[in-house]
């Protein structure tokens, strides 16, 4: 029963996360940002934040710090938020995701492209 209530908060901290970012002033956190995941631990203490940017690896890298700088911010907004009695800790990470993605789309698109000319 637990498990799903830990999915359920991941979720909502996911998209409030996402809420907050397009809220903050820092110039680090600019682009086309992604909350791709958010993984959090069996008690709610503690909360990965995967970041993704269609910018690439480096933009969301960056990100990231702004996202670190901001973290005691995110967490205070997220526990109002949410009304969670134990708000977690955040650690963002960046990740590469949606750039793979978008690379794997674009062989398809050539892919197909190259089948229609036949």
């Amino acid at each position: 029963m637990a498990g799903y209530r830990i999915d359920r908060v991941s979720e909502d901290i996911r998209r409030e996360i996402a809420a907050i970012m397009r809220e903050l002033k820092d110039p680090r956190i600019q682009g086309m940002l992604t909350v791709v995941n958010v993984e959090v631990s069996s008690d709610a203490s503690f909360a990965k934040v995967y970041v993704s940017a269609m910018e690439g690896i480096e933009t969301a890298k960056l990100a990231v710090k702004g996202l670190t700088s901001a973290t005691g911010y995110i967490r205070r907004e997220v526990g109002k938020r949410l009304h969670l009695r134990k708000t977690p800790e955040l650690k963002f990470v960046a990740d590469d995701s949606i750039e793979k993605g978008m690379g794997i789309a674009r062989m398809i698109g050539n892919f197909n492209s190259d089948s229609n000319e036949e």
